[in-house]
């Protein structure tokens, strides 16, 4: 008997999250998110996955409580009968930009508490129950963890954002090197500027990139940008591959003379 294919999504209540939960209920997946926001403000993303014909779950969750993973992953086994995609998108930003001399502490250890050390032990998690599978596997599994341009390019006003997602990024290529011969494919994806909550207090910064030629497709990106990208990694269509970033940036990444 075939199975839908189920996604756990992490922050998935708004913004680039709830754009990856709607890309992948679209692809064919049951989906459920664990996010911090109370179940109202998801909402719009539950009933969006319920109008594509598929089963939504919504887990209110901090990721950074490592001490309620197990109980999370056996509850949505139960639930599901297995993940067969982990899209790993919390996170938070610094919470003051400004001079990395003045970075605080308790800045530094809030993101490396939700973006490094929350999402490293949930796909630790993940991953060992996914090993342990025996049936109901899906014919393609995969871990995708969303991290940054930022994880490359210099951010100075928000050093402990770049530096835990500098950090996933190198979990992504661990990951994908331990898991590759069980078959579980490992991504991560790289956003550039997303019009999102996250980047309002920056967006005349970013305007401003953007006119000037910063961007080479000239645009803001969408979070239906990085939803397509994730909806097509977890859907198979790159079998032989893993341990691969992607770039959803419009080629922000690009270095130009």
């Amino acid at each position: 008997m075939k199975h839908a294919k189920r996604a756990l999504v992490t922050g998935g209540a708004r913004g680039i999250g709830a754009a990856i939960a709607t890309s992948l209920a679209n692809a064919g997946f049951d989906v459920a998110i664990a996010s911090l926001e109370p179940p109202s403000e998801a909402a719009p993303v539950l009933e969006a996955i319920d109008a594509s014909g598929r089963h939504a779950r919504y887990v209110e969750f901090d990721i950074g409580d490592i001490a309620r993973h197990a109980s999370l992953v056996a509850d949505l086994w139960s639930t599901f009968g297995a993940i067969d995609c982990l899209v790993n998108n919390a996170g938070v930003t610094s919470l003051e930009r400004g001079d990395l001399l003045d970075l605080s502490l308790e800045s530094f250890d809030r993101s490396v508490a939700v973006n490094l050390r929350g999402t490293f032990f949930l796909t630790q998690a993940v991953a060992r129950r996914m090993l342990g599978q025996r049936e109901h596997v899906a014919s393609q599994r995969s871990i995708i963890t969303i991290t940054s341009a930022n994880a490359e390019i210099v951010g100075e006003n928000r050093a402990d954002y770049c530096m835990t997602k500098a950090a996933l990024s190198m979990m992504s290529k661990l990951y994908a090197a331990r898991l590759a011969a069980a078959g579980i494919q490992v991504f991560e994806v790289r956003p550039g500027i997303i019009r999102t909550r996250m980047t309002e207090p920056a967006a005349a910064r970013y305007d401003e990139l953007i006119a000037r030629d910063g961007v080479p497709m000239r645009r803001w990106g969408l979070p239906e940008d990085v939803g397509t990208a994730v909806a097509t990694l977890a859907s198979g269509r790159l079998p032989f591959a893993t341990g691969e970033v992607i770039n959803v940036g419009g080629g922000l990444h690009l270095h130009r003379l």
